[in-house]
């Protein structure tokens, strides 16, 4: 296939330990799937160094910068994952440092800081970028999973502190709690912080991206999602309601069209005249009678403020 604006990436690990990259059966694999690009992750933090690939920080160095000159000698761009990055910084940060030095030492054009365990919070990603960046002098990226509830924040923050590329996938989808939700994150972007992510007009197709995803994924859409879930932009209360009727903005951080998304009215119990007012529009039936954005009934009503004959039952009974 022809790609006009994306590129797909093969993604592996380094070298094993005490190997090299040539007899390497990941790093052939990588090779022989014919992207033009690949994605490899290495240790950070060296408690994984030491408990779990059970060798020296110093050989841990060396199949990083191997392992991406490798790939780069062989024609392929590399991108290089730095996993547990934020984990590895906050326990020695100058040994964090070094493992992104080797893979650009190796070639790597991106170097991406991981929050794989989905720990961090956004000022400790701030707090991290603001003191590294100024000694890496290198393009940076990020990546982060949801499992603090963090995970577009972090990457928002990341972005803002200086990061080029983000990392993460359609809907959130991923192990655990997922990874980032890219449909947020290009929304925000775009639509708050005055970043393009997309060639233009194609943000307004992201309603449909996410529900595409979802039905070959064969779940269930989430319809909650920000900006793209069927509820995104669904009124319910009447006050809200009836407020909408008069300005669409009172009730709405963005116009929903703009993701391909729309505003819905729901009728439930929750619901005031302005609900049904809204339904017989939607519905081509005409009726008379205007919503009062206070209590969402009508100034026809002859009853307008007075109390009902029968006090309503509480909530709770």
């Amino acid at each position: 296939m022809h790609w006009k604006n994306a590129l797909v990436a093969a993604f592996g690990s380094t070298c094993r330990v005490k190997g090299g990259p040539e007899d390497d059966a990941n790093i052939k694999a990588l090779l022989d799937s014919c992207t033009p690009v690949c994605t490899i992750f290495g240790k950070t933090w060296t408690l994984h160094v030491t408990d779990v690939l059970h060798t020296t920080l110093e050989d841990n160095l060396r199949i990083i910068e191997q392992s991406v000159a490798h790939l780069k000698a062989n024609g392929k761009r590399v991108i290089y994952d730095a996993e547990h990055f934020f984990d590895g910084y906050e326990a020695d940060p100058a040994y964090a440092l070094e493992t992104l030095k080797a893979a650009i030492r190796g070639g790597a054009e991106t170097v991406v800081l991981c929050d794989t365990n989905g720990g961090t919070l956004p000022w400790a990603v701030e707090k991290t970028i603001r003191e590294l960046e100024p000694v890496l002098g290198h393009p940076f990226g990020i990546h982060t999973h949801n499992d603090s509830e963090c995970a577009v924040t972090n990457a928002l923050v990341a972005v803002r502190e200086g990061a080029v590329q983000v990392q993460g996938t359609i809907n959130g989808v991923g192990e655990r709690c997922g990874n980032v939700n890219l449909v947020s994150v290009i929304a925000d972007l775009e639509l708050k912080m005055g970043y393009r992510c997309l060639p233009e007009g194609h943000l307004p197709r992201l309603y449909e991206l996410s529900h595409f995803v979802a039905e070959v994924a064969n779940v269930t859409p989430d319809e909650h999602l920000p900006f793209v879930g069927k509820s995104a932009f669904a009124h319910k209360g009447g006050v809200h309601v009836a407020a909408m009727r008069r300005s669409a903005r009172s009730y709405q951080h963005v116009e929903p069209e703009l993701v391909g998304n729309k505003m819905r009215v729901v009728v439930s119990d929750l619901s005031g005249r302005g609900n049904l007012l809204s339904k017989a529009e939607e519905h081509g039936v005409e009726v008379e009678g205007e919503a009062c954005c206070r209590c969402s009934t009508t100034s026809r009503n002859s009853n307008h403020g007075a109390s009902p004959s029968k006090p309503p039952k509480p909530p709770w009974r």
